[in-house]
């Protein structure tokens, strides 16, 4: 689950989860939601929906006698989006950009064979629309992420798989993450033919081609990383 970031809960969540993530405190810690409350400069009623929050995501729990405490990292909500951002935000976790990028090469080369069956009239003008996006923000490296998390969200759509689409937020997850990466090294090269590969092919209803430029459109963008 996510939640809107404003408001005083949203604060206390936001940095929070973030100090967890960043392993302070330690998974297996204690914490003193009393003292949190002081720390933020919340009420209890604050302190306690934003454990409640935090643990819906797994990091946190309580238990009598034991307290409130940090749940061990094998028990967090990897997959939550707003666990997956606040890892992100932690320097040098080159460990989950590695771990991202083989999900997707997992996840999108199939994705694409199965949008090339199954894609609508509806979703190519949903992909042909992101793609345009992409193009006209090359400079504008929010926008421009939007519009790339919009495209392979929309290519995952396409596929009419429910399971496969619960794993927009991993894909949409790693794509905010590299982008962000890259575009602070650089403009980027050649996402615009690759992009343009996979839609053509899924335009075509040419499964086996669109799996091919998914997989080089994975490798430019491994090499995109490899130059920051």
């Amino acid at each position: 689950m996510s939640y809107p970031r404003r408001g005083m809960h949203g604060e206390v969540v936001e940095d929070l989860g973030r100090r967890i993530l960043g392993g302070d405190p330690d998974a297996g810690g204690t914490l003193d939601p009393t003292a949190l409350a002081r720390h933020y400069g919340v009420s209890h009623t604050v302190m306690r929906e934003a454990m409640k929050t935090l643990a819906a995501k797994g990091l946190v729990d309580a238990r009598p006698k034991r307290g409130t405490f940090v749940r061990p990292r094998a028990e967090w909500s990897m997959l939550d989006p707003d666990v997956l951002r606040w890892r992100f935000t932690q320097r040098g976790d080159e460990g989950m950009l590695r771990d991202l990028a083989e999900v997707r090469a997992v996840v999108e080369p199939a994705g694409a064979r199965l949008a090339a069956k199954r894609r609508t009239d509806e979703d190519l003008e949903v992909l042909e629309t992101a793609l345009a996006r992409m193009a006209d923000t090359v400079s504008d490296p929010v926008t421009h992420t939007e519009a790339d998390i919009a495209f392979h969200r929309a290519l995952l759509a396409a596929a009419r798989n429910e399971v496969l689409d619960c794993l927009q937020v991993v894909i949409a997850a790693a794509l905010y993450a590299r982008d962000r990466l890259v575009h602070a090294g650089g403009e980027r090269t050649g996402f615009a033919a690759t992009h343009r590969a996979v839609l053509d092919a899924v335009r075509r209803a040419d499964p086996d081609a669109a799996e091919s430029a998914m997989r080089d459109l994975l490798a430019q963008a491994g090499k995109d990383e490899a130059a920051i």
